[in-house]
Formats: structure tokens, sequence, C-alpha cells
């Protein structure tokens, strides 16, 4: 929650300062690369746990994320209770089933069918944690009166990015699950009106037998995702 008080400009010498060589900064781009190249979206997890302290940490590095202001527009609703996640199941499938069912021919179903989703979930309750990612519309002063947020879609989709490198690079793996609409989640997870869900993640281990649709594999070249003005 944010002050009054505090809201004046003061500068401070830059903290935990990183200097390093060409070559070490090319070698440390490349290793990253490479472990990021090793993240897939899972549908099939494992049951075993996994500490709540390690996703915990993870949201700690997704709460680190720039965002407009600094407002820090993003609450993370953190899942593992199972009647919850057979709730959440529950109304997500319903809202999918009501989706495939009336856009059967629609041009989104079609691009779906390399991915190989369907209306039913069986990762909502499999996995061992669902963290509901939610952006919040507006914030509040200690005093309790309101301030509105700036660029919160853009805040929240760099801090979802950080908190999925980050749930990578602990060894764990992922899926985003976006139902529609998902108003549902703000009522389970006891968020205010404020708060819109932007996106379930799916979190654990993958399972002996998960898979990966083919077409999941293929990632765009640099040439066609850069271009270059030196």
């Amino acid at each position: 929650m944010i002050a009054r008080e505090t809201l004046s400009y003061e500068p401070k010498p830059l903290p935990d300062r990183m200097e390093r060589s060409d070559e070490e900064m090319i070698a440390a781009a490349n290793a990253h690369l490479a472990i990021m190249r090793q993240r897939h979206s899972v549908r099939d997890f494992d049951p075993r746990p996994v500490p709540r302290s390690i996703i915990e940490d993870c949201i700690q590095t997704a709460g680190l994320a720039p965002s407009g202001a600094n407002h820090q527009p993003w609450h993370f609703a953190l899942i593992g209770n199972p009647q919850m996640k057979a709730e959440i199941r529950k109304a997500a499938e319903a809202e999918e089933h009501r989706f495939y069912s009336r856009n059967s021919t629609d041009e989104w179903i079609r691009a779906l069918e390399p991915i190989g989703t369907g209306p039913d979930k069986p990762h909502l309750v499999d996995a061992p944690w669902l963290i509901v990612i939610f952006a919040e519309r507006h914030g509040q002063f200690d005093d309790g009166t309101r301030y509105k947020n700036y660029y919160v879609p853009e805040s929240v989709g760099i801090a979802s990015g950080f908190l999925i490198s980050a749930l990578h690079l602990a060894g764990l793996a992922c899926l985003t699950h976006t139902p529609n609409p998902m108003r549902f989640l703000t009522d389970i997870c006891v968020r205010p009106k404020s708060n819109k869900p932007l996106m379930i993640l799916a979190v654990g281990h993958p399972s002996a037998d998960a898979s990966i649709p083919a077409a999941a594999k293929r990632k765009k070249p640099l040439d066609q995702i850069l271009s270059r003005f030196d």
C-alpha cells in the first residue's frame, strides 16, 4: 500500500551494478537462451508436491518487474487447496464447453487444432499449484482513497513473463490458461471488483508421459521477429 508522503522524487545511486566484459555478456545471453529453449507448456502434470516456498520465491521475482509509475498493479492468488482447484476447474470447463459449442466453426477453434486443446481441463486439478494472475485497475492509499494505475495490461504482462521464466529456471513446468469469461475467478479468489483476472498458471512437475504438440516447437526465426536499425 502506498503512503501519500512517499510520493516525491528522490534520486538514489544505482544499486547492484553489474559489470561484465563483452565476452561474459555474450556467454550469459547464450546460456539463458539455451535454457529458455527448454521451456515448454505442459498439460500433463505429476501429482508430486512442490514446496510452496519455491512458488513464493518465483512470485517475488514477478513482483520485481517494471510497471507504470511503479504502481505494481498485480496480484497473485496461489492455490493448492484441492476443493478450490476443483471449483475452478468446474467453472472453467463450463465456460470452455460453452465456447466450443458456440464457436465450433470459428477461425479461433481451427487455429487451436494443432495445439490439441479442448474443453476439458484436468490440469487444473492435477497440477499441485494454480496461480491466478490479477490486474488491479486502481490501487488504494494507506488512508483508503483510490489512485489510478497506469499501463496495467503492459505491466502485468511483463510480470507474468518474469514469473513464467522464474518457474522454468526453478525446474518447474507451467501452462497458461485463459477461460473466457473469467469473472468467476474474482469471486473464488475473494478479490475486489477492481481486480481483473488475466490468466491461470497451472504449475508443477511434468508427468512421466507428458507430451507437447509438435506445432509448439515451430518458433519464428530471428529474422521474422527482429528489425535491425544499426
